[in-house]
């Protein structure tokens, strides 16, 4: 039988609990380092597209709609969302504007309803408070990229998802 003393006890326990957190804080660093990379992806994905003309139901370089383009750019990292802007509002996780990140999915009502989700586009840049900007098809200019802030988008904000987390 081994006799271990108190002290050499605490010490192999502190040593344990050292050892465990250098495996969580790595293990924390390798996972914000996936998503990071996952939402570059898509957002590298979605710029491909910048300059497709517009096209109701499209999805290929010959034309898109706004779901169209984000479900191409999600499919990059093997994830399938639902096709229509409303159904893609109901996916992911709720993020409020101030805490927008690239990569989240942000929604707008276009139509002559005001609260109808109709228009989606991806987060591409948070340079500042009033400069976010996000890729999206618009009907006017195809596939861009606008700030969000912009007087037009911005009063016809909804929200915004995040899929990626």
């Amino acid at each position: 039988m081994v006799l271990i003393s108190r002290h050499k006890l605490k010490e192999l326990t502190f040593q344990r609990l050292w050892l465990f957190s250098i495996i969580l804080i790595l293990a924390s660093g390798c996972v914000s380092g996936r998503i990071k990379d996952q939402r570059d992806k898509v957002i590298a994905t979605a710029r491909t597209f910048t300059g497709t003309p517009y096209k109701w139901g499209g999805t290929t370089r010959a034309g898109m709609d706004c779901s169209g383009l984000t479900c191409n750019a999600y499919r990059a990292i093997e994830l399938e969302l639902p096709r229509t802007a409303d159904a893609q509002a109901t996916v992911g996780k709720k993020v409020k504007r101030k805490k927008l990140a690239p990569g989240d999915l942000v929604f707008f009502a276009t139509g002559k309803k005001k609260r109808e989700i109709t228009h989606v586009g991806i987060v591409t840049n948070v340079n500042a408070r009033n400069d976010v900007k996000f890729i999206h098809a618009s009907t006017t200019l195809g596939v861009v990229e606008t700030n969000l802030y912009s007087d037009y988008y911005h009063k016809r904000y909804r929200k915004a998802r995040r899929i990626i987390d």
